[in-house]
């Protein structure tokens, strides 16, 4: 058996692990210095730009709350900082709601996000709620990155077509996005009983007020992952606190950073002693040159997205900035930390595409999750 039930950690406020995969192979690899200099070299271009400070904060999904290395949670006025607001969105295209007469959902996630039995590959809580409702949940760990996923469907999201999903699951930011933009439909609470039971600090957030749209799926921290084993074999401890320590020569091209720059960038500003909740232009701009110096160096392999599990795995990667979740779901030969200078804290969020056509069913998954009991 994997973790418990993701949304748990929305209702009682605790750290989820994202369960183990059931075979994870190693993916091909490219060379990481023409993906990650692109993607630096995009951000630097941003930068350079007479963008605004507010764009450079959408334009690089950065607009989440830093924690202290001390900190193990946030206050409610800190949970789901995001760079948009749901007052004025507009409404959602719908489609006729076919629930009642047609008893399925499709459902996107992230990978290692649901409890699953490792001997019959199946996710209990889910076969559960199927058993239950007779509502069969077609479920997909396709949300490998934030951006790269909303790249598969924003065509015909702007069309205002329907992109096969009841019900997915994205990071604060970019459900902001999909909020302001009219790509999310208003939830019907009274489907959604459950929904009583969110901790007061996640239902106050600025980007969807009063949570009319989005539930919390979980919450987490972006900080530092590590291969224990492999490190301490590298620089003789199987621990590590500081980006001073990631970014050790004796590291070189065996850790990665995430594509989600919101949690790299952030671990970087934070690094350099500066606030990634309230940076200036320049503090951008030190934060994008450190990071391409480390790209350039060839200190950092390769930018990923949720992908970077294997790699750390099988001890080609040793080191990552990474989600807790997932190194706690890797078990005690990895670890994870928040790093001394600060760390970034993220919620994932479930939300119903515009246009979704089994809305009600994807209301009662979310209720179903939302039972403490589950």
């Amino acid at each position: 058996m994997g973790a418990p039930n993701s949304a748990v950690s929305a209702i009682m406020g605790q750290e989820l692990t994202r369960r183990p995969p059931v075979s994870y192979s190693q993916p091909e690899r490219n060379p990481m210095s023409h993906q990650v200099s692109e993607a630096a070299a995009q951000i630097a271009g941003l930068a350079k730009s007479s963008l605004s400070r507010r764009r450079l904060l959408q334009a690089a999904g950065i607009g989440g709350v830093a924690i202290a290395a001390t900190a193990c949670g946030a206050s409610g006025s800190d949970a789901g900082t995001a760079t948009g607001t749901a007052t004025g969105a507009p409404a959602a295209a719908t489609a006729a709601d076919l629930s009642d007469t047609d008893k399925t959902a499709n459902w996107s996630n992230w990978p290692l996000y649901l409890d699953i039995n490792d001997e019959t590959g199946e996710y209990p809580t889910l076969k559960a709620f199927q058993d239950a409702n007779g509502i069969a949940v077609t479920y997909t760990e396709d949300v490998n990155d934030n951006n790269e996923f909303y790249a598969k469907v924003r065509t015909q999201l702007e069309q205002g077509q329907d992109i096969g999903r009841d019900l997915v699951v994205l990071t604060d930011w970019m459900a902001a996005l999909w909020i302001e933009n009219g790509y999310a439909q208003k939830l019907d609470k009274a489907n959604i009983p459950n929904s009583k039971n969110l901790i007061p600090r996640l239902a106050d957030v600025a980007f969807d007020k009063p949570r009319d749209y989005s539930l919390p799926w979980q919450s987490g921290f972006g900080g530092l992952g590590y291969n224990k084993s492999a490190l301490k074999d590298t620089l003789g401890s199987d621990k590590i606190t500081t980006l001073d320590q990631l970014f050790d020569p004796k590291l070189k091209g065996r850790i990665t950073v995430l594509s989600e720059m919101r949690d790299t960038m952030g671990c970087i500003m934070a690094w350099q002693g500066n606030n990634p909740s309230d940076f200036t232009d320049d503090q951008f701009s030190q934060a994008i040159e450190e990071l391409t110096k480390q790209v350039d160096s060839g200190q950092i392999r390769q930018v990923t997205g949720n992908d970077y599990i294997a790699s750390l795995e099988s001890g080609d990667v040793i080191a990552v900035i990474g989600w807790s979740g997932d190194l706690f779901a890797l078990g005690e030969d990895f670890g994870f930390e928040i790093p001394e200078s600060g760390g970034m804290l993220w919620t994932d969020n479930m939300l119903i595409p515009a246009l979704a056509a089994h809305k009600k069913n994807a209301e009662m998954i979310m209720n179903y999750y939302y039972d403490p009991k589950v």
